[in-house]
């Protein structure tokens, strides 16, 4: 823990920066696509266990690395800069390895993403909250704002 960050907060956020990026990239192409399918999915999650397993040892032996090279300069890099090149390339991963499978079929994807919902499963989305939930949801979000805004050094 000590060799990525003396703070624990960052090494959190940095272990974090590993792990999130290829599971967020399946998880928002799979709800928001048709055609992302199980090859796909795969294909990016083990394509970031290799690159964060990468990172993780660059991270780890970047003393030992010139300080001019490119293996420096990627085990060096911030993790919030790492985790967003990192979430585009699981998208592009997930993307191409889905493009070259077959697609799945629209039965097994039917009610799964937002292009094949049914027209009963909007109205029972419409129907399972209330003006109430919503006036809540807005008030817990100014008030996440307010508290960021405020603690912003």
């Amino acid at each position: 823990m000590q060799n990525i960050s003396g703070v624990l907060y960052e090494y959190l956020q940095s272990v974090q920066s590993y792990i999130a990026p290829p599971i967020t990239a399946v998880f928002l192409l799979g709800i928001f696509s048709k055609r992302i399918n199980s090859k796909g999915a795969m294909a990016t999650l083990i394509a970031g266990l290799v690159v964060a397993v990468l990172r993780l040892s660059l991270e780890l032996g970047k003393g030992s690395l010139d300080q001019d090279g490119m293996l420096y300069a990627f085990g060096n890099m911030n993790f919030l800069t790492f985790a967003a090149w990192f979430f585009l390339f699981s998208v592009i991963v997930c993307v191409v390895a889905s493009l070259l499978t077959p697609a799945p079929a629209e039965a097994q994807i039917r009610g799964l993403t937002y292009g094949t919902l049914t027209a009963e499963q909007k109205a029972a989305n419409r129907n399972s909250y209330s003006t109430w939930d919503i006036v809540f949801s807005l008030l817990v979000l100014a008030l996440v704002a307010y508290v960021m805004i405020s603690f912003t050094g």
